[in-house]
């Protein structure tokens, strides 16, 4: 019978566990890698930041839309996100890995390559998790990250007159999304969007560097996230509209497909933007766009208005 006749069953725990391990290169933050009880991550910091997410099959991502490195890059962008929207750098990555015994170990090989792709944007590694047999598949990433000596950049910073401003990208996820579950595959710019997004994580550290008051990985939605902003600094928050520009393929999807192209800006998760509040004096690093300011109040509105509609995601709607 053929391995992906066998599944992992074929080859075994331990033996899919030797075969992903060997896909892996380790940096200088990492001691021990994975083959004890656990691994040794330098903090020289002497503080760690840490971050988990987990991707459920059918609920966060699709086989049949996405390969297992596509994934996999998507996994580990999630957790290097929420690092970098602390001010922090990421220098580890923990992954537990449920899935069906009948998945081919051809496909657990790849979504490594796709973490261990993602982490090494940042020079990170993966260095150890679990594995377990499940009717569904999930992936859980737990990230640990280094401060480098800085004052972590929380939620609650936020204050009156700051600048709002974002680094990275948003709505192309979730326009590409949309446009995988109406059954197309193009256009191939929203659709990749959606298979791995590309994150600004230098952007971060940087943010924090020049004094960002508040900051956040745009994960949920921009207004959502904002929202989360707004209400653990006590403020308020407005956003322009005009500070988004709609890009050509994304206004011809929208079209096509019937959409306001701002819900996907303006509501779209995924793309793992960063969010972050500025003094107004502050000079914005490279990568940051203004987009909105912080005022006195509550909430978050779009040119001074209240948004209509769900203002981004929520696992439970």
């Amino acid at each position: 019978m053929s391995e992906r006749g066998n599944g992992v069953v074929g080859v075994g725990e331990f033996g899919l566990i030797d075969r992903v391990t060997a896909r892996l290169s380790y940096g200088p933050t990492v001691l021990l890698g994975p083959g004890d009880d656990a691994a040794v991550v330098v903090a020289a910091d002497a503080r760690v930041v840490a971050s988990t997410d987990v991707l459920v099959e059918g609920r966060h991502f699709r086989r049949d839309w996405s390969a297992a490195q596509d994934i996999g890059h998507r996994a580990a962008a999630a957790n290097l996100a929420d690092v970098a929207a602390m001010g922090a750098r990421t220098t580890a990555l923990l992954v537990a890995l449920c899935m069906p015994p009948e998945l081919p170990p051809g496909w657990a090989e790849e979504l490594a390559d796709g973490l261990a792709g993602e982490a090494a944007i940042v020079g990170a590694s993966v260095v150890g998790g679990d594995m377990s047999a499940s009717p569904t598949l999930t992936i859980a990433v737990t990230a640990l990250g280094d401060l480098g000596g800085r004052a972590p950049v929380t939620r609650a910073g936020a204050r009156p007159g700051d600048i709002v401003a974002l680094a990275g990208r948003t709505g192309y996820a979730a326009a590409g999304l949309t446009v995988l579950s109406r059954g197309f595959r193009t256009p191939r710019l929203l659709v990749e969007a959606y298979r791995r997004p590309e994150v600004p994580y230098r952007a971060g550290p940087a943010a924090a560097e020049v004094g960002a008051t508040a900051m956040i990985d745009v994960s949920d939605g921009l207004l959502a996230d904002l929202g989360h902003v707004a209400q653990a600094s006590g403020v308020a928050v407005d956003v322009r509209r005009d500070a988004f520009e709609v890009p050509r393929q994304m206004r011809d999807a929208a079209q096509a497909l019937g959409v306001d192209p701002y819900t996907w800006l303006l509501t779209g998760g995924d793309d793992h933007a960063l969010a972050a509040t500025f003094p107004p004096t502050a000079t914005l690093p490279t990568g940051w766009q203004p987009i909105g300011e912080v005022t006195a109040g509550a909430g978050v509105t779009v040119d001074r208005r209240q948004w209509e509609g769900p203002v981004g995601w929520d696992h439970f709607r």
